[in-house]
């Protein structure tokens, strides 16, 4: 249900984010399964991918499919005028890029939370979303926020002839926000639930308390700060400096920023995301038979220092 050129972007963001949410869950499967079979081990056995998938495949699939059918110039970013400026191979590569995007980004973020770097797959929700904001918001050639409030070819052709504000009233009164607005409602609705709905039953796992350090509904708000509000705050930035330094200057400078942002040890956002209680630890699963297994019994993984 987004522009084409930034659907690959929030295709492996979803999935990223998707992982981070199940981390603990993520981790209790991995441990529960790590002595059975090679069949229970496959990726198609894990049941949050699978759900991961099919979000991708039924409900991110079609809505840009029709949106794409529906209007071509505004799903293109303008690239194509109509049905005949986008070329059918283009339109496959589509709808089987969004469903391996979101499994990409899903088993990546995966991969960081089972070897104890939690805080590394939520850089790859970061990263995602900061390059679907950034394709939005600044595009290829500084002009991302026109080509996206601006519903018809027409439109963006004259947008320097009119305000900013006539045309983005414009977009809110055309039937592709409408499409956007039903789409997202059921989409973005979904999203939202599903996260918010792992997240919430990874803290009900043994030992979950203790690294959520604040109340529920608070962890949620940081957590939403965290994977939308901070990449779409430095998509903004970023777009700001190519525009008055140049993209030479202006890039470089913004990944030293970002760096600073995101790396540093005494990074506020490093603290925040301690505040969630999401996995950021190292756990090992224990199959040794034995009474040393006392406590660890249940199948809940055992966290330890990473």
């Amino acid at each position: 249900m987004i522009q084409i050129q930034a659907g690959l972007f929030w295709a492996y963001a979803i999935g990223a984010t998707f992982a981070l949410s199940a981390g603990r869950q993520l981790q209790v499967w991995e441990r529960i399964n790590a002595g059975e079979g090679p069949r229970t081990r496959s990726r198609a056995a894990n049941p949050y991918l699978a759900l991961t998938a099919l979000f991708a495949a039924v409900l991110m699939v079609p809505t840009g499919l029709f949106l794409l059918w529906q209007n071509p110039a505004w799903t293109t970013m303008h690239v194509a005028h109509g049905h005949d400026g986008v070329w059918a191979g283009f339109v496959l590569f589509y709808a089987g890029g969004i469903p391996v995007a979101a499994i990409i980004g899903f088993l990546v973020a995966q991969g960081f939370v089972l070897v104890g770097a939690g805080y590394w797959a939520y850089l790859q929700c970061v990263g995602g979303y900061f390059l679907l904001f950034g394709t939005l918001v600044h595009g290829w050639d500084g002009r991302g926020y026109e080509r996206f409030f601006s519903a018809e070819a027409r439109d963006f052709a004259g947008w320097r002839q009119d305000s900013v504000v006539n045309h983005v009233l414009d977009f809110l009164t055309s039937g592709t926000f409408l499409a956007l607005l039903i789409f997202g409602a059921a989409v973005i609705g979904t999203m939202l639930l599903t996260e918010i709905g792992w997240l919430m039953e990874g803290w009900s796992l043994p030992g979950a308390d203790e690294d959520r350090k604040v109340h529920r509904f608070l962890a949620i708000a940081i957590a939403a700060a965290g994977v939308y509000g901070l990449p779409f705050a430095g998509a903004l930035v970023a777009s700001v400096l190519v525009r008055l330094l140049g993209g030479w200057i202006g890039l470089p400078l913004f990944a030293v920023i970002a760096g600073f942002t995101l790396l540093s040890r005494r990074s506020p956002v490093r603290w925040l995301y301690g505040l969630v209680g999401v996995p950021h630890r190292h756990w090992r699963a224990d199959l040794d038979p034995g009474p040393e297994r006392t406590g660890h019994e249940t199948g809940v993984t055992a966290d330890r220092s990473a």
